[in-house]
């Protein structure tokens, strides 16, 4: 089978095309014949050996994939270490989802990772109340895109996107956002609070890390949250110093999608059917960024870093 494959660590030049054996299932898992690999900001640190999980070498990355199991179903699945840039993946039955009829392969892996990140931010980690202000930054990115539709869906009382450029910010007011922010204002704090009509905020959705999470802190009203999610400005926050918080009654709370299926009551199942039902209703659009060929995976990783992309990435097998 074709793949990507790494064998040393590094930014987007270590991804490089290969030919592998097909890999073999074991008892109890899935062979998947992949039509689509999703590609997720993780990818790139896992690239680099800088994920909250180490890699190991070699390695095929991606763990989002979508295509057929041998009996014909159409799944889509999150991986454990890792196999999904390639043309066949062995996944757990427990972590695929079979599709819906209306849902497409590229919306599929829109929802696995980015659509499931989005609603257990809102339900779990900051648990959202109705009327509260939401702020989501990296708002045209493939979570920002679905958590600020899901918030205006969950009744946010005011929706505030952050974007780093014209476009992107146009997209999130298409979207449902309220109001926007350039992700470059030179105080986010003051800029937040001016977006939320001079009110300090309630909800922080955050995945950009250094000043912008240190700022957004600071923007947080009384019993106000921020979820932090990941680091793409690949710049450390300062410490959060617990007495702080509990001075202005505020909570920071991390959240990292596979601890979710650790969960009781198969919380990602739920997200994903409540997903799937708001896309075939019509209620969610999962925004479809740029499919590459499978060989150019380097170019997307290229494209997601420099923030040039919008929506969700995918890497066709077939091409």
């Amino acid at each position: 089978m074709r793949a990507i494959q790494i064998t040393e660590f590094g930014g987007p030049e270590v991804l490089v095309p290969t030919e592998l054996p097909d890999p073999e299932p074991g008892p109890g898992r899935l062979l998947v014949d992949v039509t689509h690999s999703g590609v997720n900001f993780a990818d790139t640190h896992q690239a680099e050996n800088s994920y909250l999980a180490p890699s190991t070498l070699p390695m095929v990355p991606g763990a989002e994939i979508a295509g057929r199991t041998a009996d014909g179903r159409r799944v889509v699945g999150l991986l454990n270490g890792g196999g999904g840039y390639a043309q066949k993946a062995v996944a757990d039955p427990n972590m695929t989802y079979e599709i819906p009829e209306g849902v497409s392969d590229e919306a599929a892996l829109a929802l696995i990772v980015q659509g499931a990140t989005a609603w257990i931010l809102l339900r779990k980690s900051v648990r959202m109340e109705p009327g509260e202000s939401v702020v989501v930054h990296a708002a045209a990115g493939g979570v920002g895109t679905l958590a600020v539709q899901l918030a205006a869906h969950f009744g946010a009382g005011r929706v505030i996107a952050v974007a780093s450029s014209e476009d992107k910010r146009a997209l999130a007011l298409e979207l449902g956002a309220d109001a926007v922010v350039d992700s470059a204002a030179p105080d986010m704090t003051a800029a937040l609070i001016e977006a939320n009509e001079g009110r300090r905020v309630d909800v922080v959705l955050d995945m950009v890390g250094g000043r912008v999470t240190d700022e957004s802190v600071r923007a947080l009203a009384p019993f106000g949250r921020l979820a932090f999610y990941g680091m793409a400005s690949r710049e450390a926050p300062k410490p959060v110093q617990p007495a702080n918080l509990m001075r202005f009654s505020t909570t920071v709370a991390g959240m990292w999608l596979p601890h979710a299926w650790m969960l009781p009551g198969d919380v990602v199942g739920t997200a994903m059917r409540e997903l799937f039902a708001l896309v075939t209703e019509g209620k969610l659009r999962p925004i479809q960024g740029r499919s590459y060929p499978l060989s150019e995976a380097r170019r997307a990783h290229e494209d997601l870093r420099s923030r040039a992309t919008t929506g969700k990435l995918t890497l066709d097998t077939s091409a």
